[in-house]
């Protein structure tokens, strides 16, 4: 019936017995359910006493029939103090729910959560005596304590697993590929710009160019990484992360060239008319060229929870006046629906006669992260800030700027993002 729906990917949590209306539904310590759970916007929503963030969720409930309820309330209650994640809402306004085995205390009731392509959550709750309880403990015996347990159902981990590693196998064995890309027609077109080796990559493995929030293929994030050495997969430089634009700080609010003509300086190279903005922004440290300073704004390093979770990654400058900021809360929606699996795969690249690309044999795959394990490794320096953001004729009445905010990390490093690390050798 799930499979009738559309549902692709199939999760199941045992419920305690405080796992009902009144006290919410416990989805785990941290926040590695945002990874799992497709969510709307993140927004605060705080009492006096504590800070709270919730999201809505596009949920259901599967019924007996094989048809479903509409749960319009349902929603994610995020912690930031604890932190934890918590679901609510999930009877309120919707006809012919699991009511019964929800406003109760129970142990050994399990909770099932289908996942289809458009983000929509279908949900079946069973009871102790039922025979799917007993199938899935049958299922999940010696696998460890867990909040969530993944299903065979459709595609599943283990699946897209094998099929990324097939396809990156038959890239590393074309050898040389000429530099290309896939357009969003679905023609392939010529690439000479830098990052040609990951478009080239992309249009090996289908990946049209887009501005979503998607991982790249089968729900795995692909990142490519020019090395020296093609045999020594960490010979090379870093791996961007993500290119977020700043929420906050004056950056936002009086926009980019005012930023720039603010914060930036005179091209080092000694190209006229134009104003840069770049350096390598550590946590802590203060870049020279234009006095800023990155900070974790409202987040403690000592303890690693947030102090007050509706602030964010800032630039700051020495009496603290923030020029960007990035807001914890979309950083952490783009973190948790973009990153949750990822794979790297070392390049190399010849500039002639025509520009190529060959992809390495062995690839680094992560499994398992959180928000807060990308805090971490920018508390540790792991992470870092890396801009190129420009003003060209900056002195006309029609400059030209361009954007560009990096996020950056070494590739040997990587493995402080994921709980699971593999080398794979292809």
């Amino acid at each position: 019936m799930m499979m009738a729906l559309g549902v692709r990917r199939l999760l199941a949590k045992r419920l305690a017995e405080n796992d009902n209306s009144k006290n919410q539904i416990y989805l785990g310590s941290g926040f590695e359910a945002l990874n799992l759970l497709p969510f709307g916007d993140i927004y605060e929503d705080s009492s006096e006493k504590n800070q709270i963030f919730k999201a809505a969720l596009n949920f259901r409930w599967l019924l007996p029939d094989g048809s479903h309820s509409n749960a319009p309330n349902a929603q994610l209650i995020l912690y930031p103090q604890y932190p934890e994640v918590r679901m609510s809402g999930f009877l309120k306004g919707s006809k012919n729910s699991p009511s019964d085995r929800l406003t109760v205390r129970q142990a050994g009731r399990v909770m099932f959560l289908g996942i289809d392509d458009a983000g929509i959550i279908t949900a079946a709750v069973v009871s102790p005596e039922d025979a799917l309880t007993a199938e899935f403990e049958a299922f999940v015996a010696g696998r460890g304590e867990r909040v969530f347990h993944e299903l065979s159902i459709g595609i599943v981990v283990e699946d897209t697993r094998s099929r990324l590693l097939q396809e990156l196998r038959r890239i590393h064995q074309l050898n040389w590929i000429n530099s290309k890309r896939l357009l969003s027609s679905g023609a392939l077109g010529p690439c000479e710009a830098p990052n040609c080796g990951g478009y080239t990559l992309e249009a090996e493995l289908g990946i049209k160019p887009n501005g979503f929030s998607d991982p790249d293929f089968l729900g795995w994030e692909v990142k490519q990484h020019g090395v020296t050495d093609i045999e020594r997969p960490n010979s090379g430089g870093p791996v961007t992360l993500m290119t977020p634009e700043p929420t906050g700080g004056f950056y936002k609010e009086k926009g980019v060239e005012a930023f720039l003509r603010k914060y930036g300086y005179a091209d080092r190279l000694g190209r006229e008319d134009r104003i840069n903005f770049g350096g390598i922004y550590r946590l802590g440290v203060e870049v020279e060229r234009t006095k800023l300073t990155l900070v974790l704004d409202g987040y403690d390093l000592t303890t690693g929870k947030f102090i007050d979770a509706s602030k964010g990654i800032a630039l700051v400058d020495r009496v603290g006046t923030p020029a960007a900021v990035w807001g914890y809360m979309g950083l952490m929606k783009h973190w948790a629906r973009k990153h949750e699996r990822a794979v790297c795969i070392p390049s190399t690249m010849r500039a002639g006669p025509q520009r190529q690309y060959r992809y390495g044999r062995s690839v680094l795959l992560g499994e398992e992260t959180d928000f807060f394990r990308f805090l971490r490794a920018m508390a540790q320096g792991h992470i870092y800030y890396d801009p190129g953001i420009k003003l060209e004729n900056a002195s006309s009445s029609r400059p030209k700027t361009k954007r560009r905010s990096q996020f950056r990390i070494k590739t040997q490093q990587i493995p402080s993002l994921y709980a699971i690390s593999t080398r794979t050798d292809l």
